[in-house]
């Protein structure tokens, strides 16, 4: 980066970067897994993967929330050449990084019919369900302190995640109006011309 700039990331666009992938492969391969009758038999599979939804979505939701609100009471501003990332470049990196990993989570969750039906599928789809409810979490703290947390590139892993993790040493902060998505990492509306 030009004059000693660093490129930065939105926060809860990474955390958030998964949600959708892990959600809508889920639901496939649980749609599927319901076709097949497995051992277990539609009716436990569908009840166990239930439950597997809601302790998964749990799970993912509220890991490392102590790492994250560390992380942000920590945050300095970010300097003026720092460069923004956009979302759509966040979000592309993280799902290039990932992309084996998906793949290999969605075949598994098919596999897994054949013995439990549909629990698989809905396992996967409560991760990406967690993810977004942790992006959520991190929008509300946004809002509340009128900040937006940021996190240097480099210091993601190679696959472009983990915005939490041991290479991090810290957050900036910009103002609540700076880079091209809302709180909580989803798209930024744009009021409509008059």
């Amino acid at each position: 980066m030009a004059r000693g700039g660093q490129g930065l990331a939105r926060v809860a666009v990474v955390v958030r970067a998964g949600a959708a992938p892990l959600w809508w492969l889920g639901v496939f391969a649980g749609s599927v897994g319901v076709l097949v009758p497995g051992i277990t038999g539609r009716r436990i599979g569908v009840m166990a993967g239930a439950a597997l939804f809601i302790v998964v979505a749990a799970l993912v939701s509220y890991s490392r929330r102590r790492r994250y609100t560390a992380l942000a009471g920590a945050a300095v501003r970010a300097g003026k050449h720092d460069v923004l990332q956009d979302r759509t470049v966040a979000v592309r990196n993280w799902r290039r990084g990932h992309r084996w990993w998906l793949l290999l989570a969605f075949l598994a969750a098919l596999g897994s019919a054949f013995a439990v039906p549909a629990a698989g599928g809905l396992l996967l789809a409560g991760c990406g369900a967690g993810l977004r409810l942790k992006a959520a979490w991190l929008g509300r703290r946004e809002r509340d302190g009128n900040v937006l947390l940021w996190v240097r590139v480099d210091w993601l892993d190679g696959r472009g995640g983990r915005p939490a993790g041991k290479a991090v040493k810290g957050y900036r902060t910009t103002g609540i109006a700076a880079g091209d998505a809302a709180p909580g990492g989803a798209r930024r509306r744009t009021a409509a011309l008059v």
